[in-house]
């Protein structure tokens, strides 16, 4: 399978369902619970996702941003149909200075609970996720923030470290962005998420009206809602959660759900493409699969009793040298999947693939050759074990499939004994930033439609991993390619920065999310919704 580049870039927006959202083309037969036959109605959305918390302190990931993006308002937002930020509950937004980025509110802004929504709010929230720099959080797409003044109730100026921040305004619409209410939400610590329903801080299209974490979530249209969404197109949804993929199938074909996303298999979706009822889409996605190394924790890590920081390379060398993406593409995942050759999925301006070149045969291929030379090199003499750790929850069933195979890889080279474990997502969001795992699976949904989402998270001081890995090389380039206006000059570092971390090996990327996207006839702007900067907004589906 190919891809083309513009039109990749063009579709690269693909909302928080991951590559697989389904809709019925038939409303909910008896006993379902939905109502979204009846236009304006009651749309449900089913998922097998899991909420971390619904604080925006204390998560990075696709199951609570989910929700988060229908019950937080933010001061920038991508239109459905672009990926392009732009002012949501904000009345304006630009930058005032090199080092200043001037935002000024709509008037009459309100929570759900009366509490009236002004800059001391933005202030408080933004502030909040740096100071309680949750470990599970978003303050790593912060790290260019110096401060944030409430000039007065409307206007707020976000000063940053280094000038013409060419992403802060896509910063402002991601993770980081939701805007809360300093009177219902603590400053230095996450908040539950039942005194969180119970404050009622919501002012995006859509307010939490039950809550049963991990189960169902019914949210009603908020009318005081002013963002860049609008109205939204039906006056309530729901959001039910599925422990097996296997059910959340079943009722997309029995029809008592509207919409379905994250997680169904390569061959749920294979099948579903020959039932009549549904109607399936393929589409470029930015989602990226990939080994994560603790650097304190791996075969030869820091912090271990055999500590050989040129042993520890050469173990991540070698595992990059011996994994076969396009095996696990086509065999695991039907080629819903393509290989990953980069820390950037192809497609993004200034995306490069220096993997391809730096392992294995040097065109995408793997070589037990220099698997083994990067072994006698580095003094290895026998088979190395490793703790591999992978989520059977959270990125979909066929992850299994996808580790087993892993697993077969590397002990086939002789190089590797693996030991091979799950966890289901809640436990291990935490665990991984605990140093629990020394090697384990991740995945990644861009929150902003630029390379640099790529890389900033993951690979300076601080970072989302908690691998304890820095390179001071690599974090000059990172935060070069943030300012740099030129945008052949910037995609050149962007190049250099890819190249560095491949090097290094701080993560070993794996597959990017192909283009697939599954609707039905009568439920209206799926396809938009799925291109909405990477986020489900349930607001613009109707039947």
């Amino acid at each position: 399978m190919t891809m083309n580049k513009k039109a990749l870039r063009s579709a690269i927006a693909l909302a928080g369902v991951s590559a697989f959202a389904l809709t019925a083309c038939t409303g909910p037969s008896g006993g379902g619970t939905s109502t979204g036959g009846a236009a304006g109605g009651t749309i449900t959305y089913g998922t097998t996702d899991k909420v971390v918390t619904l604080d925006p302190a204390g998560s990075y990931d696709a199951g609570s941003f989910m929700v988060m993006n229908q019950i937080y308002p933010f001061l920038l937002n991508a239109k459905p149909g672009s990926a392009d930020a732009s002012p949501d509950i904000a009345e304006s937004a630009s930058f005032t200075s090199p080092t200043e980025y001037t935002v000024k509110l709509k008037p009459g802004l309100k929570f759900a609970n009366g509490h009236a929504l002004t800059s001391s709010d933005v202030k408080f929230s933004i502030d909040r996720v740096v100071k309680i720099a949750d470990p599970n959080g978003p303050a790593a797409l912060l790290g260019n923030l110096k401060s944030v003044e409430a000039k007065d109730d409307s206007t707020v100026v976000f000063t940053l470290k280094a000038g013409n921040d060419q992403v802060f305004p896509g910063v402002l619409a991601a993770n980081s962005g939701p805007i809360i209410d300093e009177e219902v939400f603590p400053a230095d610590k996450v908040l539950g998420d039942d005194d969180i329903v119970k404050g009622r801080p919501f002012a995006g299209p859509y307010t939490i009206e039950s809550y049963k974490k991990n189960e169902l979530v019914s949210l009603k249209a908020n009318p005081d809602y002013q963002g860049l969404l609008g109205k939204p197109a039906n006056e309530g949804a729901n959001i039910k959660y599925y422990a097996d993929s296997n059910n959340l199938k079943l009722d997309v074909q029995e029809g008592n759900i509207d919409v379905a996303g994250r997680s169904l298999t390569a061959t749920d979706a294979a099948d579903l493409e020959k039932d009549s009822k549904v109607k399936v889409h393929k589409g470029p996605g930015g989602e990226l699969r990939y080994i994560v190394f603790n650097f304190d924790t791996m075969p030869f890590g820091a912090k271990t009793a055999n500590a050989d920081p040129k042993k520890a390379l050469a173990v991540r060398q070698a595992m990059a040298h011996i994994v076969d993406r396009d095996a696990i593409a086509t065999q695991v995942y039907k080629g819903t999947y393509l290989p990953a050759y980069s820390v950037v999925p192809d497609g993004f301006n200034g995306a490069i693939q220096p993997l391809k070149e730096l392992y294995g045969d040097g065109n995408g291929k793997p070589s037990l050759e220099k698997a083994k030379k990067a072994f006698t090199d580095a003094g290895i003499t026998g088979a190395v074990n490793i703790k591999l750790q992978y989520n059977p929850d959270h990125y979909g069933k066929s992850s299994g499939d996808e580790y087993a195979m892993i697993k077969e890889q590397l002990e086939k080279s002789g190089l590797f004994k693996v030991d091979l474990q799950s966890t289901e997502w809640v436990t291990y969001s935490k665990a991984r930033t605990a140093d629990a795992y020394p090697v384990y699976q991740l995945g990644w949904f861009p929150d902003y439609s630029d390379a640099d989402n790529y890389l900033t998270p993951f690979f300076v001081p601080g970072n989302f991993l908690k691998n304890h890995y820095e390179n001071p090389a690599v974090t000059e380039l990172v935060t070069k390619q943030l300012t740099t206006e030129d945008k052949d000059e910037r995609e050149k570092v962007l190049g250099e920065a890819q190249t560095a971390v491949a090097k290094d090996l701080s993560t070993l990327p794996l597959l990017q999310g192909a283009q697939l996207m599954v609707a039905g006839a009568d439920v209206k702007g799926v396809e938009q919704t799925l291109d909405a900067s990477f986020k489900t907004r349930l607001g613009v589906i109707s039947k």
